[in-house]
């Protein structure tokens, strides 16, 4: 008779997300303590915020990409409330600052590092989960809080090691705003055509003025002069409209607009080129009118840094490396929770896309990480020995562990040791304990030559890259093979 067909789970990970191994992980603190250090050198305090929020704490501001309406991960509670992941780290942020609001001092300034989630079609390197590190200054109105974002965010990627290999980009949401004033695109009637417009200056390091001007009109294809490829809409503008946004992304920039969205936009501008200047970060910091930022909360300066060294793109072309974070001014977004408005900017890091720039530049990861040392189990009578040796190895700070499987074949254990990556071994079996020794077998000098071996006599006929000491020395000699390695 045969045997019923078992049905078992298929492991499988959802897509847009990713598990993330010990290097990676390693690697990622390492550049978040330095980012934190910077932040806090600033006098900006730790916050932490929940991962769900109540769905209309976010407002109407989800991401504005595939699918606007669904841009959240949302669920229904028991006492059916809305709930959703938070997709940021500043709504919850507004959230908090107004329940917290005359409890706090103001201005209130916390930096908070955190995933967040995206309700959006997956896709190469674009992740439902992904981790954000942010800054941010609530109740100060004036742009100097705004020109302190700007040469922190400086600070950190120099502190990063990114030293001339970037810029922070500033532009104002009201400048963009008093020339699609100006141009007729004013009123909720035109928001459509407004984000068009926004989403072609986004456009202007990738594709140029001409290609802006493409975007502006009827369109533009992928590769314009074969008229080939993927067609992107235009906005529609006429060639009078066009040539004055076009004219604010060349030198001299925009003329003769005359609103005030647009004069004051250009006084805050000159203000915070002013206050950089005399900090000494015009060097880092500098104006630029294609910088956008894609939220709607946005409602005066908003910044980007980018990362200005060159990267092949997915056609094995040449390219900038792009941006690595960005922010701005969102005035309106903690008032929506209090009958008065409350000024607020902050700078939001992409941790993954930082740690992938980094990576690139041999600037982390780049130091080995030691696995375990792995005492290993000769005499299966004698755990209580070999788990006093490991407290022994950390209580000196060195990070350890007894063999937990069968202890039966040697050479598994050794396989084991390896996987883990451990730097090396501890062995004693009955002869090394009455001469009150250890054996300690450095593996990276002689992994390769363990595999074949499989009990205990073949161990004592081949002990490369092994010596024996006393007992009573194990932690200062397994020091030194880690400081061998450079794992000291």
């Amino acid at each position: 008779m045969a045997k019923d067909k078992i049905n078992r789970l298929k492991a499988r990970l959802p897509r847009g997300l990713a598990d993330r191994g010990e290097t990676e992980l390693a690697a990622t603190r390492e550049m978040l303590e330095t980012i934190r250090r910077v932040y806090e050198l600033y006098g900006f305090e730790a916050l932490e915020t929940p991962f769900i929020e109540y769905t209309d704490a976010l407002g109407k501001f989800l991401p504005d990409q595939d699918r606007p309406n669904e841009g959240v991960f949302s669920f229904q509670d028991d006492d059916e409330q809305w709930l959703s992941l938070r997709y940021d780290l500043t709504a919850p942020l507004a959230r908090h600052v107004a329940e917290h609001f005359d409890a706090l001092a103001k201005p209130f300034r916390s930096y908070r590092a955190g995933w967040v989630f995206r309700n959006e079609k997956p896709g190469p390197g674009r992740f439902r989960q992904f981790m954000q590190f942010d800054a941010d200054t609530v109740g100060a109105p004036t742009v100097a809080a705004d020109a302190e974002i700007c040469m922190m965010m400086a600070d950190t990627l120099d502190a990063l090691g990114l030293n001339g290999q970037y810029v922070i980009k500033v532009n104002n949401r009201k400048v963009l705003d008093g020339v699609l004033e100006a141009i007729g695109l004013g009123g909720e009637e035109n928001a459509g055509r407004r984000l068009t417009v926004l989403r072609a200056i986004d456009k202007f390091d990738k594709v140029g003025i001409e290609g802006v001007r493409d975007l502006l009109g009827e369109g533009r294809w992928e590769n314009p002069a074969a008229k080939s490829g993927d067609f992107t809409k235009g906005a529609g503008l006429d060639g009078a409209q066009s040539e004055m946004v076009l004219a604010m992304l060349q030198p001299g920039g925009a003329s003769g607009i005359d609103n005030a969205a647009f004069a004051a936009g250009s006084a805050e501008l000159a203000e915070i080129g002013s206050l950089v200047a005399a900090a000494g970060y015009a060097d880092r910091v500098k104006i630029d009118p294609s910088v956008v930022r894609g939220l709607e909360y946005y409602t005066g300066p908003v910044f980007e840094a980018e990362l200005t060294f060159e990267v092949k793109d997915e056609k094995g072309r040449p390219v900038r490396f792009g941006s690595v974070g960005g922010g701005g001014r969102y005035d309106g977004l903690v008032g929506r929770f209090r009958s008065e408005p409350v000024p607020a900017t902050g700078f939001s890091i992409g941790v993954s896309r930082l740690a992938a720039a980094l990576t690139t530049l041999g600037k982390l990861g780049s130091k080995a990480i030691a696995g375990p040392v792995v005492v290993l189990v000769m005499d299966r009578d004698r755990v209580a020995d070999y788990m006093t040796m490991v407290s022994r190895l950390r209580s000196a700070g060195i990070r350890a562990e007894m063999y937990l499987g069968n202890p039966k074949n040697i050479g598994n254990q050794m396989k084991y040791a390896d996987k883990r990556g451990a730097p090396c071994v501890v062995i004693q079996g009955s002869n090394e304990r009455e001469a009150g020794e250890v054996q300690i077998k450095d593996l990276i000098e002689g992994a390769k030559a363990a595999e074949a071996i499989t009990d205990n006599a073949e161990w004592r006929e081949a002990r490369p890259a092994q010596f024996s000491c006393r007992e009573s020395e194990l932690v200062e000699k397994v020091r030194e093979v880690l400081a061998r390695h450079d794992f000291g």
